[in-house]
């Protein structure tokens, strides 16, 4: 149960900046609720994955979800973007209760994710990859996409200058023409970032992006994270393993253990927690 523990990683300033390049000296602060979670409940039969899961995500924010295997964090983001329906309790974004939305729904209000697995196209280049991220923002029908000239030309470049403006930001200018299926493992989790991106989200879902990948590749992704944040004012809701990363780029954290939430709160206060220490963090230091 205890899979990591706080002292894991190391706290680095580094990562943690103004806009100005300088030291946060203080927490940050946001007041608009972007997204509510209402004792929300999910079951799979008579298994309880979420019980009474209530929190929110403020506008702006990083907005960190913990908690060990099976604590229910996975499933948290599925009734969030549609893919699962919570049997109890409501999901209220931008204002307005949703029921029973799709996930392709969602992604039309500005909801974008990825996946604790890797989803790309093998077979296609990181271009075409990160395109795949527009199709929701093409407005030519099916008839000018097959012609391919006229509007839907014009159209494409637009989305392709957008498309390259991102491969900029992530610094993957030299694969953008290698087809996914030979990149090395922590440049797919870049690729998938860029696809997420390209739809321009407003609410940003992050399924342990770092999994897998070693101390260059975390510090790589914590940086992109950061200044996707700070940048292009996404908020982003993330679920990690890593305690330093958490700790370092999170406005606030909330716990789940066996489906319930434990704690909730900004990451001092959920380090020094004492229910956490016990059932999570381990040996408090």
């Amino acid at each position: 149960m205890n899979d990591v523990s706080v002292d894991q990683a190391p706290m680095t300033s580094e990562l943690s900046t103004d806009q100005s390049g300088g030291p946060v000296t203080g927490p940050r602060l946001f007041n608009e609720v972007l997204l509510e979670v209402n004792n929300v409940s999910l079951s799979f039969g008579g298994v309880k994955a979420l019980s009474d899961i209530s929190f929110d995500i403020k506008k702006g924010e990083v907005r960190a979800i913990i908690g060990p295997n099976g604590a229910g964090k996975s499933s948290m983001l599925n009734c969030i973007n549609g893919f699962y329906h919570p049997q109890e309790g409501t999901i209220t974004y931008k204002g307005k209760e949703r029921r029973q939305m799709r996930p392709h729904e969602a992604a039309k209000t500005g909801i974008a994710r990825t996946f604790q697995n890797i989803a790309l196209f093998r077979g296609m280049s990181t271009l075409d990859n990160i395109m795949t991220g527009r199709l929701l923002k093409m407005k030519s029908n099916l008839f000018w996409q097959a012609l391919y000239w006229g509007p839907n030309l014009k159209e494409e470049n637009e989305h392709r200058e957008k498309v390259e403006h991102i491969i900029d930001f992530l610094e993957i200018q030299d694969i953008r023409k290698t087809p996914v299926g030979r990149l090395p493992y922590g440049l797919q989790k870049r690729v998938e970032l860029g696809r997420a991106l390209a739809m321009e989200p407003e609410l940003l879902l992050l399924d342990e992006p770092m999994a897998g990948m070693n101390v260059e590749e975390k510090e790589d992704m914590c940086r992109f994270v950061l200044d996707v944040n700070d940048q292009f004012g996404t908020t982003i809701a993330l679920i990690e393993h890593d305690m330093g990363v958490v700790m370092d780029i999170s406005d606030r954290v909330v716990v789940l253990d066996y489906g319930r939430k434990l704690a909730d709160g900004t990451p001092d206060e959920v380090r020094s927690n004492q229910d956490v220490i016990d059932a999570y963090l381990g040996v408090s230091h």
